[in-house]
């Protein structure tokens, strides 16, 4: 394996296939063969991969609960000429994966870290979902706790991006319902997976209509899934503001300004600063 100017290793950032093996790619085999060391998110998941593609490279368990405590040690072993490989179990490593404490290290000790393109689920999940693809946000593992999670939607609401979650089969119905609470029936959704495997399900649907299916068959819990979820309309806040100097327009006309901006607080919902605001605006112009 070549080496930098410094005579460092590299650290290269390897995908593996989400399911079907033929998604392998022949430079991903390559570096794994050559490389010194193979960090894996869990061996018993990846030495059968690696003995399948006839990878014979040293295999070490490479984790959250260890990958800090690692990653010190791993980049001197690296600033001393090897090269190491990071996997995890499934797709890009460091998305929703441990790496991103070896990576972070690696870039601060002036290490080059190489990227090994491949199989990706939630990039999968949203170039098949039927949703806007142009702008999109990765959100990741919800938290496990239904308060949390919630929270986490609520600051979500507004948000005009698609929206791309990981989600565990013990939490789809959980999260469902959340969604239905927090983004109302009509929001459509995608289920997502099992994809490039053998019971592969792509399912675009409101999330009512969703929940409904996903409750009455139990295979939609099963499996590794991506919940796709399409933005709020990019012209709610323009109509919101619309609305709101509406309603102020005709308070005005017959209210002292503090308490036309109390009645409009109330009735819109808005903080009472954004209306106070606006209000100021329409009374400048007013005066002019």
């Amino acid at each position: 394996m070549s080496k930098n100017s410094d005579n460092f290793g590299k650290i290269y950032v390897v995908a593996t296939p989400i399911g079907n093996l033929g998604d392998m790619s022949p430079r991903a085999v390559e570096v794994l063969k050559a490389v010194d060391l193979v960090l894996a998110e869990d061996t018993r998941h990846s030495l059968p991969l690696l003995r399948h593609f006839l990878i014979q490279t040293r295999c070490q368990a490479f984790h959250e609960h260890n990958e800090k405590q690692m990653a010190d040690k791993l980049c001197d072993r690296v600033q001393q000429g090897e090269s190491i490989a990071i996997i995890s179990d499934a797709g890009v490593p460091l998305i929703s994966d441990p790496g991103f404490p070896l990576v972070k290290t690696a870039h601060e000790r002036g290490i080059q870290v190489v990227p090994i393109p491949g199989a990706c689920a939630a990039i999968s999940a949203i170039s098949v979902s039927g949703l806007a693809t142009d702008r999109f946000c990765f959100e990741g593992f919800l938290p496990a706790k239904r308060s949390a999670r919630q929270t986490t939607l609520k600051a979500l609401k507004s948000e005009t991006r698609t929206l791309v979650f990981y989600e565990s089969p013990r939490r789809l119905i959980d999260t469902l319902e959340d969604m239905q609470e927090v983004f109302g029936e009509n929001r459509p959704v995608v289920l997502a997976r099992e994809l490039t495997k053998l019971f592969e399900t792509v399912i675009k649907a409101p999330v009512a209509e969703l929940l409904v299916l996903v409750k009455s068959d139990e295979n939609q819990c099963k499996g590794e899934i991506v919940l796709l979820l399409e933005g709020a309309p990019e012209s709610e806040e323009a109509t919101q503001s619309i609305d709101l100097e509406n309603m102020l327009q005709v308070l005005m006309d017959e209210l002292p300004l503090k308490q036309a901006v109390n009645i409009a607080t109330k009735l819109s919902g808005l903080k009472r600063n954004q209306v106070y605001s606006q209000a100021l605006t329409m009374k400048k112009q007013r005066d002019l």
